[in-house]
């Protein structure tokens, strides 16, 4: 008998809840972050709280874990119900702290959330000064990805005024957040 799409996803949100193994973990987080990128999914995601789940996620210590998660919520807010439902979660804060991660694909995933989540009612959050700064320094990564990714950040959705400000700013302190490795 075949499973139907919202049974195999159950099974899978039940592995990743009572699996005690970090590789089955990361396996099944990769297979949900996956799923995530087919709307026709997007309502069983929702309906199985994996939004809850890849947002929970993001505080682990496993960096694996948490690049799979953000990568997963990067396929899912270009929806607008989810994308309404990771703000109204609080879902941001977590996602830029995704910024000091020392794996690449945690931040571009990470700064790439943070467009797609920019709203009028977002903006304030998500183009914040701190984020501002991080973008800055990422647009002078060795990494062309990053630096590139983080150059449209500032030019797309960040005022001059933002992005003078934390230039000053960031002339006067000392800087935070380290560059990811390549």
């Amino acid at each position: 008998m075949e499973l139907g799409r919202l049974e195999y996803l159950q099974a899978l949100v039940t592995e990743f809840q009572v699996t005690d193994s970090p590789e089955a973990k990361e396996q099944v987080l990769a297979n949900l972050a996956n799923f995530a990128y087919d709307p026709q999914n997007y309502e069983y995601l929702r309906q199985l709280q994996v939004l809850d789940l890849f947002l929970d996620t993001l505080t682990e210590d496993n960096e694996t874990l948490v690049e799979f998660a953000i990568g997963g919520l990067c396929n899912l807010c270009l929806d607008k119900t989810n994308k309404d439902y990771i703000l109204e979660a609080n879902g941001v804060e977590p996602i830029i702290n995704c910024l000091s991660s020392s794996n690449e694909e945690t931040v571009m995933s990470a700064v790439t959330t943070l467009m797609y989540l920019t709203t009028t009612q977002s903006r304030q959050q998500t183009t914040a000064l701190p984020v501002v700064e991080c973008m800055l320094r990422f647009s002078l990564s060795a990494s062309r990805r990053l630096s590139n990714l983080a150059t449209v950040f500032l030019e797309d959705y960040c005022t001059p005024l933002q992005v003078e400000e934390a230039r000053n700013l960031s002339k006067h302190t000392a800087v935070g957040i380290p560059l990811p490795k390549d």
